[in-house]
């Protein structure tokens, strides 16, 4: 079920299945992706409670195996709407049979999507550990935004950019064809004493860029020639993630994680991988980004 949401120009769509933005547009000019299956036929899907892949889609917990695919089982399932205004609504995934045969673990997410003032969306997860032993998770958001924004005629992918808070030199672990593990030890070169890193498709050649320490964990993505894009803010997630599909896609998605993929470096176990969190029984965990249309 789609859940619109409105304050004054600016509408925002939600779909229960999923829990997934499914439209962010300002003054009828569309930011989000579409969906395209010729490229990826998702927009934004949320992440939980993983971050891209388990090594053979398995991994050892203290409650037993775990058997996920990629980015976990959130995205795939119907969300319960608990309540919902005009500007914002309010989402639950229960842990039940099928997420437990997955993910020995039970847990509550909730997921907030709030309008805070026209123009700026907050995404918010809410995880509560409902079972007896320590919670391992990460979350993590995929957002993949149009370029050129809103179809703009007369701009092309090679007219955006990502602008960043401050100089930064920094280079992304490569992401193995084969299983998608990150390699931390192979490396490719991003920005070099630079704070805009012009968009191009062969930035993608190895799939996904993963950044860290992001400064001020914010990013802008802006047209040179039209202006539009969008900023987003991420306090509260220690990992970037830039990607688009090999070729020519007219979509870039900026994606905030708390954990990254299993890396070549790590064992098998949940627990380890990096970025975890184990949240001790009966505690809640919110971790908040937003999305700002320019």
């Amino acid at each position: 079920m789609i859940t619109s949401l409105q304050s004054s120009s600016f509408t925002v769509k939600v779909d229960s299945l999923g829990a997934q933005l499914s439209s962010l547009a300002l003054d009828g000019r569309e930011y989000l992706w579409q969906g395209d299956p010729k490229w990826w036929p998702r927009r934004a899907p949320i992440l939980f409670p993983i971050v891209g892949s388990l090594r053979g889609g398995q991994a050892v917990s203290e409650a037993g195996p775990c058997r996920m695919g990629r980015h976990g089982l959130a995205r795939n399932l119907e969300h319960t709407i608990l309540r919902q205004s005009t500007d914002s609504v309010l989402y639950e995934l229960v842990s039940s049979a099928e997420t437990l045969r997955q993910y020995p673990y039970p847990f509550r997410l909730q997921m907030c999507y709030r309008i805070l003032k026209p123009g700026t969306l907050e995404t918010r997860f809410s995880v509560t550990n409902t079972g007896t032993l320590p919670l391992p998770f990460v979350v993590g958001g995929h957002p993949a935004f149009q370029v050129p924004v809103g179809q703009a005629s007369g701009e092309a992918f090679t007219d955006y950019s990502l602008h960043f808070s401050q100089e930064m030199t920094c280079s992304s672990p490569m992401l193995a064809e084969t299983d998608g593990l990150l390699d931390f030890s192979r490396r490719v070169p991003v920005l070099n004493h630079a704070a805009v890193l012009p968009l191009r498709h062969s930035l993608f050649d190895h799939d996904a860029l993963v950044l860290e320490k992001v400064p001020d964990r914010t990013v802008t993505l802006r047209g040179g020639k039209s202006g539009y894009g969008v900023r987003l803010d991420f306090a509260d997630f220690a990992y970037l993630g830039i990607w688009s599909p090999a070729g020519e896609a007219p979509f870039v998605a900026l994606e905030p994680w708390t954990g990254c993929s299993t890396a070549t470096d790590e064992d098998d176990c949940l627990a380890h991988k990096r970025g975890m969190r184990l949240l001790p029984v009966g505690e809640t965990a919110e971790y908040a980004f937003t999305i700002t249309v320019l």
